[in-house]
């Protein structure tokens, strides 16, 4: 028994050497973030993560437990991540954008950089509904589902650092781009007519242009919804021809010259 409280005392002492090391871990991670804000460097840097899994998986090889340590580096990650967002972002991000802009890709990669949680929309009505968007138009009309993205909206403002994955028809209420504001930055993503026709021509799930999958009829309707995008929006970002990660860091720059914007404009 007295070398079984030995070993718990060294465990006790190896777990106060971890909280330390996660605690001056998580003040690194904060000062590179103000680092590369007060000198105008890139904030994401993917290639990063890249060279710390190779690391990893080089220090674990052939080593007991890699699995489970690996399971708790990611955690690590995943956390370091979540802080930069917090101190990037005290709000949520609200993508809007006709369908096919890049909202659901662009939400997927800032999740996978700051391990933010994604809330796409029509994804959480579908699967709350049962049915397809198709069939709930069909079945219940528009008038319904729009009624539903106006409650998920309200839902949303008692959340931080969340991406919001907007259908392309929400922003044409006024009353949903009031509930985005409430606790979110509106970014809207815009591309070509021809852009977006090539990106959901293989979609069904498009009730809105499912019998009118042309150029001309894309166009036409993203003419009559351009007012109230760009009305709605904080920030607008053009995709076409950007990588994800060249299309994430105009937006997060972007967002970062808004904020100081108000602050400075607050503060006169």
């Amino acid at each position: 028994m007295e070398q079984l409280k030995v070993l718990r005392e060294h465990l006790g002492e190896t777990d106060e050497i971890i909280l330390n090391a996660l605690l001056m871990r998580n003040r690194i991670v904060e000062d590179i973030m103000a680092f590369k804000e007060s000198h105008g460097l890139q904030i994401l840097q993917p290639e990063q993560d890249e060279k710390q899994n190779k690391w990893l998986d080089r220090k674990l090889e052939g080593k007991r437990h890699s699995a489970e340590v690996k399971n708790v580096f990611d955690c690590i990650v995943n956390n370091s991540k979540r802080i930069q967002a917090r101190k990037l972002f005290n709000y949520n991000i609200v993508l809007i954008g006709f369908m096919g802009s890049g909202k659901t890709t662009i939400s997927d990669y800032l999740s996978t950089s700051f391990a933010m949680e994604v809330v796409e929309m029509d994804k959480v009505i579908s699967d709350r509904e049962g049915m397809s968007i198709s069939d709930i138009f069909e079945v219940y009309g528009e008038e319904y589902f729009r009624n539903a993205e106006t409650n998920l909206l309200k839902e949303m403002q008692t959340k931080a650092n969340v991406v919001i994955s907007c259908g392309g028809g929400t922003p044409m209420r006024d009353c949903n781009v009031e509930e985005m504001r409430k606790n979110g930055r509106v970014v809207l993503l815009t591309a070509r007519p021809e852009t977006i026709l090539d990106r959901v021509k293989d979609s069904h799930d498009r009730p809105l242009i499912e019998n009118n999958k042309t150029v001309e009829f894309i166009e036409n309707l993203m003419n009559k919804r351009r007012a109230k995008y760009e009305a709605a929006a904080d920030i607008i970002i053009e995709t076409d021809g950007k990588s994800e990660l060249q299309i994430c860091e105009e937006l997060v720059n972007s967002l970062l010259k808004k904020d100081a914007e108000d602050s400075g404009r607050q503060s006169l």
